[in-house]
């Protein structure tokens, strides 16, 4: 997955082809942190999908960029 993909299934204009290919673009994009410096609809939908438990913020470690804390 890179951002230009996983973007493009976010938005639709890239077919996901399958809902763990869905919900995988969307983990990429909140592991990567990109989903926030997006459109602000990026960031409403992601927080959507982390209340419902559909993606998951994980722990930061050393080697990984930082997550926004809900």
């Amino acid at each position: 997955m890179n951002p230009l993909e996983a973007i493009g299934i976010a938005e639709g204009f890239i077919e996901a082809g399958s809902e763990e290919k869905y919900i995988e673009a969307w983990q990429y994009l909140l592991d990567t942190s990109l989903v926030w410096s997006l459109q602000g609809w990026f960031g409403r939908t992601a927080v959507s999908m982390i209340e419902a438990g559909q993606i998951i913020v994980k722990e930061v470690g050393e080697d990984e960029p930082a997550q926004v804390i809900l």
